[in-house]
């Protein structure tokens, strides 16, 4: 039996993969499965940029709105629910069409997850209060010396999985990264372009910028504080997101909102520079807008699917 062949649309932030997936959905009678770490999340629709419906244009998309804020969802997670959607979506006859900007859970379905071992709760709380006690830089240090080859692919902010790399090797004497790189011989679920959408730096952060000046004008600002009533904490991972902290931020602590606002596009741009940096490990072509929609590209993704 074939496996299911997926085409990824990647890219940074703000950089259109939404409209090109649309597009590619309708030309090759597609539907259209979100990798996106936050637009998972219920009420959270603003900060996260999920398309309209009218964007949507009649194409259906998965993967959106399925877990509250206050609910556990790891890549192990996404990648489960999504694998259930895509063999829903080719049983039907129709193209898998993958559009987001979490690389983490594009490998998850293009390379699978290694299997490490099981944590080790009593480690993990031993970690955490080692990590406010001392920085979470004080963690990353400890990791870059134990594994430096993941170390290179976590943010130093993402205590979550400096955390899970630490606690493989205190518990297995072995490093992530070679439980990773053993994985990658592995046989693999799905066969997969990966095309990524190549904008201009100088053009990105300005359409980053102008879309934060959006999100503002469409009520951000009310989103968070509707979490928020809701009983969301600020501490839960997704109010930790860029545009939901720093919201936090101005409604809880007195934040200016015009620094609010400066700091959503701050680190909008750190996020989008981590994306490119993330996806250039990776085996994308990357295209400008017009290509990805040009004949010539059609194409080629036609005789991909075809084979």
């Amino acid at each position: 039996m074939n496996r299911p062949k997926l085409i990824c649309i990647v890219g940074p932030t703000a950089s259109g993969k939404s409209a090109v997936a649309v597009e590619l959905a309708k030309r090759l009678d597609g539907e259209v499965v979100s990798a996106d770490s936050m637009q998972v999340y219920r009420y959270m629709d603003i900060g996260t940029a999920k398309p309209a419906v009218s964007e949507m244009a009649g194409i259906p998309h998965h993967m959106i709105n399925v877990v509250n804020p206050d609910e556990d969802f790891s890549v192990s997670d996404y990648r489960e629910m999504a694998a259930t959607v895509i063999e829903n979506i080719a049983k039907r006859g129709k193209r898998v069409i993958i559009a987001g900007g979490t690389g983490l859970y594009i490998r998850a379905l293009t390379k699978g997850l290694a299997h490490t071992p099981e944590g080790d709760e009593l480690l993990r709380e031993k970690l955490k209060k080692e990590a406010e006690e001392k920085g979470p830089l004080h963690l990353y240090r400890r990791l870059e010396k134990i594994d430096p080859e993941a170390a290179g692919e976590i943010h130093p902010n993402n205590l979550v999985r400096v955390i899970r790399a630490i606690e493989v090797a205190t518990l297995t004497g072995k490093k992530i990264s070679e439980f990773q790189r053993s994985h990658r011989f592995s046989e693999k679920d799905y066969d997969y372009l990966m095309p990524g959408i190549d904008v201009d730096r100088e053009e990105l952060y300005k359409r980053i910028e102008g879309r934060v000046d959006i999100m503002i004008d469409d009520g951000l600002r009310e989103e968070v504080k509707g979490l928020l009533d809701k009983g969301y904490s600020r501490e839960l991972k997704p109010m930790r997101g860029v545009g939901y902290k720093e919201m936090c931020a101005h409604i809880m602590d007195g934040l200016p909102l015009e620094r609010a606002v400066e700091l959503i596009k701050r680190d909008s741009r750190r996020y989008a520079k981590r994306q490119l940096t993330w996806f250039r490990r990776e085996e994308v072509r990357w295209l400008k807008k017009e290509e990805l929609l040009s004949a010539e590209f059609m194409k080629s993704v036609e005789s991909f699917c075809n084979l």
